[in-house]
């Protein structure tokens, strides 16, 4: 009789309830496996606390020092094990014209979606090729598909998505493989946490200021095309222990998103701006 393969060890950031992160948490955990679910503000993860073999961590993505500390817990709480999947899912989204779009904040978001996803592999990185691990990073369907008004975040998802298949070639004679997860429409509470759209009084867009807004928000006529969180996590998480690698296109659209992306041409959208 085989030798039955111990339970894995993850790192989930971006845990808040609702979210995909906490989804992604209980899934593995369900399956016995062990979760570190790191989230800014403990108070906002209270669907995962109860579970048992879930560590909850204080972490910001964006502070070296944050980063430090979460590798010393996960080292101290796994010992000899390490890590054997760290996903990178704590994003931040926003909506504006990117001539209207304020730099610093711009760079703030960067920041999140990218600098901080590639400090976290770095800081993780031993402990995973020593386990021949797993890095999952959570892109977007946004990546490949150019919509206006949402540039910044698109944009930030299509440096994660060149990064990670970089990282697939420089990391697989390491023995580590890299998956992005290719995100399509998925019932969460990522809309909830959008900042509010502001256009200059001098916008060219002001006259389609309501409409940009309403990229913010799922409407009724959409909610019918996201994929429920729960069923989004259990594929997501079945694909990753089953060891697939490259894109996974996950969620309500995206086979379709990405089939239509090489038959859809630009002046399409234009059309609809």
């Amino acid at each position: 009789m085989a030798a039955q393969a111990r339970p894995k060890t993850v790192l989930i950031t971006g845990c808040s309830d609702g979210g995909i992160g906490s989804a992604l948490a209980a899934a593995f955990q369900k399956r016995g496996h062990t979760v570190f679910a790191a989230v800014r503000n403990r108070q906002k993860a209270s669907a995962l606390a109860s579970l048992p073999n879930v560590t909850i961590v204080t972490l910001d993505v964006t502070d070296k020092h944050s980063i430090a500390q979460t590798v010393q817990i996960v080292h101290e709480q796994t010992g000899d094990n390490g890590l054997d999947v760290l996903i990178n899912n704590a994003g931040q989204g926003g909506s504006i014209p990117l001539v209207d779009a304020d730099l610093e904040s711009g760079r703030k978001l960067f920041e999140v979606n990218f600098w901080a996803v590639l400090a976290m592999i770095q800081a993780f990185v031993p402990m995973l090729v020593q386990s021949k691990g797993t890095i999952v990073n959570i892109s977007s369907m946004g990546a490949i598909i150019h919509h206006p008004y949402i540039g910044l975040y698109n944009s930030s998802k299509a440096a994660i998505t060149i990064a990670s298949d970089t990282l697939r070639l420089e990391l697989q004679p390491l023995g580590v493989n890299v998956i992005t997860a290719m995100v399509g429409m998925v019932r969460s509470r990522f809309h909830d946490n959008l900042p509010p759209v502001v256009l200059p009084e001098d916008s060219f867009y002001k006259r389609v200021e309501n409409w940009i807004l309403a990229t913010t928000r799922v409407g009724e006529e959409m909610v019918k095309y996201q994929m429920p969180i729960d069923q989004f996590a259990e594929e997501l998480v079945g694909d990753i222990l089953a060891g697939k690698t490259g894109h996974i296109y996950k969620g309500g659209m995206s086979s379709t998103l990405r089939f239509f992306k090489w038959l859809m041409p630009t002046w399409i959208l234009v059309g609809t701006s």
